[in-house]
């Protein structure tokens, strides 16, 4: 009888199962996100999630514990260096199951399991989203007040940049007047000087 024993088998012997979940655990720690069967994502849950809390504590007792499970230095590596400080303030729960179409040859469930901290797609969508008011038309008023103040401004910006336009004409127009103007007023001077020497 088989009475409380909860482990999915997965229809294999135990050493075999064993080394596809080393083989599968290493895969999504270099990986961070591989697609298999559901059965199988839900077994390599409960296999990979304690060895990516003991990767947290950096022992060498922690690391040889989990190259027993794993048999793959690098991937020993990669989890204590890379993986344990990204998960270092996440309480548990590192791994997300997301079920996909059923497979076409067989009809099997099929999932993928990625690491919880390396999704681009999620972290981004739950930062992005915005708290909708419950107002009426509340929404449209701030986007149509701050369409009218960035029109303001950029009628201002627009405004002082023509006024420094008109400055530098003006300023050229003088530059271009003003040696003209000067050199009469340097021979009215000569001769203003020389009429006082007489």
């Amino acid at each position: 009888m088989r009475h409380g024993k909860k482990v999915n088998h997965l229809g294999r012997t135990d050493s075999h199962r064993k080394a596809m979940l080393a083989n599968m655990a290493t895969s999504l720690i270099k990986h961070k996100r591989i697609t298999t069967t559901l059965a199988k994502a839900k077994a390599l849950r409960k296999y990979v999630e304690p060895l990516i809390t003991k990767s947290k504590t950096d022992t060498t007792h922690s690391r040889r514990t989990v190259f027993a499970y794993l048999k793959d230095k690098e991937a020993v590596t990669i989890l204590f260096r890379e993986i344990s400080g990204k998960v270092a303030t996440r309480p548990g729960g590192y791994t997300r199951i997301i079920k996909l179409e059923n497979r076409l040859g067989d009809n099997a469930e099929m999932a993928f399991i990625e690491l919880v901290d390396y999704n681009e797609v999620y972290g981004q969508t739950a930062k992005t989203e915005k708290k909708a008011t419950r107002r009426r038309g509340g929404a449209k008023k701030k986007v149509t007040a701050a369409v009218e103040s960035a029109e303001v401004v950029e009628a201002v910006e627009e405004a002082k940049v023509e006024d420094v336009v008109e400055e530098v004409k003006a300023e050229e127009v003088v530059e271009e007047t003003a040696p003209s103007e000067e050199t009469p007023a340097t021979e009215e001077a000569s001769d203003a000087e020389e009429k006082k020497e007489d």
